[in-house]
């Protein structure tokens, strides 16, 4: 039987396609950030069709990133224990019987150490942490030594140390940190429910400070504090407003931690998470959205449907900060299974 002209092409087409497996994303003007979300369309756009939701997310995935590629990161507590906040889901505050011991700053020595393990692991970006209320001028310098000594592996450097200074972030930048960590947990309305000792607007300006220092801000949210639809959207509302909007946007499933205020909160329900993180993507379309805290507790097919819906980041290594994590080579096989590669340094399309 004999083929038209356009059965010809088709197959032609076919064939190119069996032979250039990686895909092109649609010829379409990228979705650029906007700053003017209001909390009723973003509430909307969770309760979609759920495969609708995903389609529109993954669709704005492609326009600017890989969608097969993924961020390894791994995170460092480099300060363990006797915060003095009284957020409600942390391990490592001093106001809860957690059982955890208060540790002091590592050495920078042991800092660098782990450092080198991560990157010979294929990570590309390595998270310090600090169970800290804000830095103390004396902190600063070994702070200073484990960015500068990251940095020269060719490694993404990421800090969080709680609340700064305009002068602590221009010292931080002065390093050559990448990116600075700084949540905001949960909506404005729903936050002082988690935490008392630190306020909403002090959180936004640490962020403001870092902004203003010329460093890339990593920020996100927990799901499953007890919040209602409508505060993960006013989370993501305030999180998308911002301008710039953070480069690097890490969504958390809540860890249930025995000895805290929430350590017996019901799970969050996975499909709500996916569709929280096809959000995040839809948002924040240039920004990295980080699979963070809880993936020791998914299936891999919830990690693969989060995947699908925009999420390009995870933390690997066996600890995060004092919870366990996937291990690296559970990783390495889901990896293999979707077919995913590790996103090199420093391919974030906003981060400056």
């Amino acid at each position: 039987m004999c083929m038209t002209t356009g059965q010809a092409i088709l197959k032609l087409e076919i064939e190119n396609m069996s032979q250039n497996l990686d895909f092109v994303a649609p010829a379409t003007t990228p979705v650029e950030p906007r700053h003017n979300w209001q909390r009723d369309e973003v509430e909307a756009m969770f309760n979609l069709p759920f495969n609708d939701l995903i389609f529109q997310a993954q669709s704005v995935h492609r326009q600017w990133f890989d969608a097969n590629e993924v961020q390894k990161s791994t995170l460092l507590s480099i300060k363990t224990g006797g915060c003095p906040e009284d957020c409600g889901y942390c391990s490592q505050s001093s106001k809860f019987e957690t059982g955890l011991k208060a540790s002091k700053l590592l050495e920078v020595e042991a800092v660098l150490e782990g450092a080198a393990r991560a990157k010979a692991a294929g990570a590309s970006r390595y998270c310090m942490g600090a169970a800290w209320r804000s830095p103390k001028d004396r902190d600063m310098g070994p702070v200073v030594e484990m960015i500068k000594g990251v940095r020269a592996m060719g490694m993404e450097t990421c800090m969080t140390l709680g609340m700064l200074t305009p002068e602590q972030a221009t010292q931080l930048k002065q390093a050559g940190l990448d990116y600075y960590n700084h949540n905001v947990d949960t909506s404005e309305e729903y936050y002082g429910e988690i935490i008392t000792t630190r306020s909403y607007e002090d959180r936004i300006e640490t962020i403001g400070y870092v902004q203003d220092a010329g460093i890339n801000v990593c920020a996100g949210g927990i799901l499953g504090l007890g919040e209602e639809v409508g505060d993960r959207a006013g989370m993501l509302m305030v999180l998308a407003n911002l301008n710039p909007q953070p480069q690097s946007v890490p969504i958390n499933m809540l860890i249930p931690i025995e000895g805290t205020p929430l350590g017996n909160n019901d799970p969050v329900d996975p499909i709500d998470f996916v569709r929280c993180i096809a959000l995040a993507r839809i948002m924040m379309p240039k920004s990295v959205v980080r699979l963070s805290a809880g993936r020791e507790w998914m299936s891999d097919e919830t990690q693969a449907l989060c995947f699908l819906a925009g999420a390009n980041s995870i933390f690997v290594g066996e600890a995060l900060l004092t919870t366990a994590n996937p291990t690296l080579s559970k990783d390495e096989s889901l990896f293999q299974r979707l077919g995913l590669k590790p996103m090199a340094a420093h391919k974030c399309p906003s981060a400056i």
